[in-house]
């Protein structure tokens, strides 16, 4: 079975300079975990779920990820959770304005629409994705998920 036969034709994508929010938005309604991103014709990126998190997870000031020792639980908790919590309504801020090319991922794993899907899968594994746009002749026709590819085995596409 081929790429081609099973990876979705009308894929939803975004610019370089959309605003993170507007992302999220689109994600959610769309029902979709991934989007490419085009500048122009030309894909630059992937935007997904796990990048956003990322952002939104990132390292505490010092680089590293903030657990209170047992004194500061003991004596400093109530203060630290206010400073932290300050800290993550200010991420999320901040976030949510952070143009997409700040976030996305830049090195795209792509698939051609006439490979196999076992191709597909196997990018998807080596890579640990979950997505592959479809280029042909340097232009995105789809894109190919995991479940499409479940999809077309059980013979529902």
């Amino acid at each position: 079975m081929k790429v081609s036969e099973v990876m979705t034709k009308d894929v939803v994508t975004c610019a370089p300079a959309d605003p993170i929010t507007k992302i999220v938005k689109l994600m959610s309604e769309k029902d979709v975990s991934g989007v490419p991103v085009l500048d122009g014709e030309r894909l630059v990126g992937i935007i997904t779920e796990g990048d956003i998190l990322k952002v939104l997870a990132g390292p505490s000031e010092s680089g590293t990820l903030w657990l209170p020792s047992p004194l500061e639980v003991w004596l400093e908790i109530p203060i630290k959770d206010v400073l932290q919590l300050r800290r993550i309504q200010k991420a999320a801020k901040d976030v949510g304005e952070t143009p997409v090319r700040d976030v996305m991922t830049k090195d795209v794993i792509t698939i051609e629409p006439a490979n196999d899907i076992e191709d597909a899968a196997a990018a998807m594994v080596r890579y640990k994705i979950n997505r592959l746009p479809v280029v042909e002749k340097g232009k995105l026709i789809g894109i190919i998920a995991r479940n499409d590819i479940i999809d077309g085995l059980g013979g529902r596409r």
